[in-house]
């Protein structure tokens, strides 16, 4: 019981109970509470410099002993809370060990160094044996936490022993210089500068320098300071291939793209390891403006494609940037047709298949724009909008008199089969308006638009399609499935029974040609067998006499 009441009289800051308390000799000043922190502990963490003072002088409490929680002794307590007081008062021991670590391998003066207490680290650097370069579990050193953290005058005080190494680098290969540059710290970075000795251009785990992480980040002060050094390379590139201007332009930091191309030496061109030019990067992310300032420089080209031919405005325009895209489009030499090497696609083929209108509403407007050229995966701008249920960019393709509704992909597929076999009803509807398209065209398994949408059942476009007079819901693919047939096996028995209703029931043979006045060569008429279409419709169909129906 008289433990714990040390223990909390101590963690308080009662100098007169702590006094009262130790002369009993049922009490142990070296107990230890749930946590493993001893009375010393607990008043040195909450900066009881008089209770401390006290428990050293007046008891036999280890000043080395360390808690069980962060593995931090008294003397780490008080230096990362910037208690100066109690600091003062456990250095004067002989005994105390300034360079025991933590959990995490931090040293005292580590923790009032990432702290910004100033005044313990001038303390803790008056001890001889205090090793200011010793690095945590993390290989950062008291400068190296400070600098990262903006601690301008304790990375002063630090530099001004000559034997505190500015150039020690973490695990990843960070210098104190990239820390501070990497979170816009110019006080920190000037501080660091001032050492002859300070490397500007050591590079991180990623091959990155401070410039090119301040750029990154977009820390136009840090920028400009770094760029008054003599021996700082603007155009170093990290190991993804990408310089301080690329990673400026990806992220859209027009100060840092502005500073960077006023540099004489600063190459605007130069690609990441996918040959993408910073103007890529822009426009692949939108940033406008970033594209502006690059264009108005004579020697950037903007049609240089990456490792897969996508050129800025491909990008640009698959992302649905219709800034950039206009901006880009200002240019004489822009090239609208230059195709990407994975699916042959121009910059006009992937907006209407992403669904950006807005982008779709530029381009068409270049007459040099070939609106049914087929990607690699054989589809027009037109099938791809379709089969993405954009509407809109569907109705504005159409109002293109070069563009060909039908355009059929390597499967034979039309725009409205493929967006019959999506169930996009809308398209349906849309495409289903123009005379020229076919709605019971074939692909090369012999399935109409009917069928793929009763396999996939798709429900509604089903009762679209047979709102038709002409439909053909007896239409048999190479399977010598109907489309009722593909419904029912597939388990959509009410699209099955939608279908055949519509078809008369006294009808036995399947019809997978057209009406017309005499049978085809092979087949019989069938008088008798009569299509009824939902808008009370008869019409004569002619059959093979070997296809029954289900």
């Amino acid at each position: 019981m008289y433990d714990r009441t040390l223990f909390r009289a101590a963690e308080s800051g009662h100098e007169e109970a702590v006094r009262v308390l130790l002369k009993r000799n049922d009490v142990n000043s070296g107990s230890v509470d749930e946590y493993g922190r001893t009375p010393l502990c607990a008043a040195a963490e909450n900066g009881h410099e008089g209770v401390v003072r006290i428990l050293v002088e007046g008891s036999n409490a280890n000043l080395n002993t360390a808690d069980n929680r962060l593995r931090q002794t008294p003397l780490s307590c008080a230096a990362g809370n910037g208690h100066k007081g109690v600091v003062r008062v456990l250095l004067e021991q002989n005994d105390v060990n300034p360079n025991l670590v933590d959990w995490d391998g931090q040293t005292p003066i580590a923790l009032a160094a990432r702290d910004g207490h100033e005044e313990v680290v001038r303390m803790l650097l008056g001890r001889r044996d205090v090793n200011p370069n010793m690095a945590d579990r993390y290989g950062r050193t008291p400068v190296s936490w400070a600098a990262e953290n903006g601690q301008e005058g304790v990375v002063w005080i630090l530099l001004g022993r000559s034997d505190v190494n500015p150039n020690t680098t973490d695990k990843d290969s960070q210098t104190p210089l990239s820390l501070a540059a990497k979170n816009g710290h110019e006080g920190v970075v000037r501080v660091l500068l001032e050492r002859s000795d300070v490397d500007s251009g050591t590079v991180d785990e990623y091959g990155r320098t401070p410039l090119c992480v301040a750029a990154k980040k977009g820390h136009e002060g840090v920028v400009r300071i770094l760029l008054e050094q003599n021996d700082v390379n603007p155009n170093i590139a990290d190991r993804s291939g990408r310089t301080p201007v690329s990673w400026a332009a990806n992220n859209g930091h027009e100060g840092v793209v502005r500073i960077l191309l006023e540099q004489n030496d600063v190459d605007p061109n130069i690609a990441n390891w996918i040959s993408q030019t910073p103007i890529a990067l822009a426009a692949m992310n939108g940033h406008e403006e970033v594209v502006r300032m690059l264009l108005e420089w004579s020697d950037v080209n903007p049609n240089i494609p990456d490792l897969y031919g996508r050129t800025p405005l491909s990008f640009a325009a698959q992302n649905g940037y219709e800034g950039v895209v206009r901006i880009l489009l200002g240019r004489s030499d822009i090239n609208s047709n230059t195709a990407d090497s994975i699916l042959s696609q121009t910059p006009f083929a992937f907006a209407p298949g992403n669904g950006y209108a807005g982008v779709v509403k530029i381009v068409p407007d270049l007459n040099e724009v070939i609106p049914n050229k087929l990607g690699r995966s054989g589809w027009t701008p037109l099938s791809r909008a379709a089969q993405g249920g954009h509407e809109g960019i569907v109705r504005m393709l159409l109002e293109r008199n070069d563009v060909n509704p039908e355009r059929a992909d390597p499967d034979g597929r039309t725009p409205l089969s493929l967006a019959a076999q999506r169930g996009q009803g809308g398209v349906v509807r849309i495409l289903l308006e123009r005379k020229e398209v076919d709605p019971n065209a074939l692909d090369r398994d012999g399935l109409s638009p009917l069928s793929l949408a009763a396999q996939k059942g798709n429900e509604e476009v089903v009762r679209i399609l047979l709102e038709r007079n002409d439909i053909n819901p007896c239409a048999a693919g190479r399977s010598g499935q109907t489309a009722s047939s593909w419904a029912a096996r597939n388990g959509y028995d009410r699209i099955a029974k939608l279908i055949r209703d519509w078809v008369d029931p006294t009808l036995r043979y399947a019809a997978p040609q057209p009406p017309t006045d005499r049978a085809p060569p092979g087949y019989l008429s069938h008088p008798n067998h009569i299509l009824k279409g939902s808008a009370g419709l008869n019409r004569q169909w002619w059959a093979p006499p070997d296809h029954a129906i289900n």
